[in-house]
């Protein structure tokens, strides 16, 4: 692309730009708005570099999730959680998962943190720890087209992973995989966001979790394959 037509074209989707960063700044006002549009346009830029017609995916939904990519790690980067607290949001999520075998139900918060004898102070900063690492949920609604809006699980595609079908994500079927993914345990969800929607390594998910990469990827591998055994069964109930 020239010179020309590159900046014609990012002058063109600034409003997109600003519309991610809106989206963001909403969640975290300690983050300078000008620096996040500049870095949003790195991103934007990236889109129209990388972007290739022949996937057939329109160019807004494309840029939508380079230029909130972009902006993101460049948070990431500046705002890493301490170790201290990764550790109490990984003994959170253990203890759930405990009790859930337990009770056969979810447990409550203050069943959490009576087991774990979590203040009411620890249990703000793992909300806060929370809030910091999920910027976007799966089913967020990314509406940069009116006649064409797109969730952020149809992102999930944007890494190309193999292992799951092109069908899975096509837009007729985004309610069967909407479904599909709230059947998933809160550890499971919270992977494919981290690695689908935040785009993270397998190597950062194992740190946020305090778990080795193997594990990571032995929880993903398992995912993607309950996720498929789950749309399968609502597709031959259908």
């Amino acid at each position: 692309m020239e010179v020309e037509d590159r900046n014609e074209a990012i002058l063109q989707y600034m409003p997109l730009v600003h519309k991610v960063v809106h989206s963001i700044n909403v969640k975290n006002r300690d983050y300078d708005h000008e620096d996040m549009v500049n870095i949003g346009v790195i991103g934007l830029i990236d889109a129209l570099k990388r972007y290739d017609k022949t996937q057939k995916v329109p160019f807004e939904n494309y840029a939508y999730i380079r230029i909130k990519g972009a902006i993101i790690d460049e948070v990431r980067k500046t705002s890493r959680v301490p170790r201290s607290r990764m550790a109490k949001l990984n003994l959170y999520y253990k203890a759930k998962e405990e009790l859930e075998i337990q009770f056969k139900r979810n447990p409550t918060e203050k069943e959490i943190c009576e087991k774990l004898e979590l203040t009411k102070k620890d249990l703000e900063g793992i909300h806060d720890t929370v809030h910091q690492l999920a910027y976007v949920s799966l089913d967020e609604v990314i509406n940069v087209d009116s006649d064409n809006e797109v969730t952020m699980m149809d992102a999930i595609d944007d890494r190309n992973e193999a292992a799951i079908d092109d069908t899975l994500l096509k837009k007729e079927q985004s309610i069967y995989l909407t479904n599909a993914v709230t059947k998933l345990s809160e550890r499971e969800q919270q992977i494919l966001q981290l690695i689908y929607v935040e785009r993270l390594s397998m190597k950062e998910v194992s740190y946020i979790f305090d778990i080795s990469v193997p594990r990571v990827s032995q929880i993903h591998g398992k995912t993607l394959l309950k996720l498929r055994e789950i749309l399968e069964s609502d597709y031959a109930n259908d």
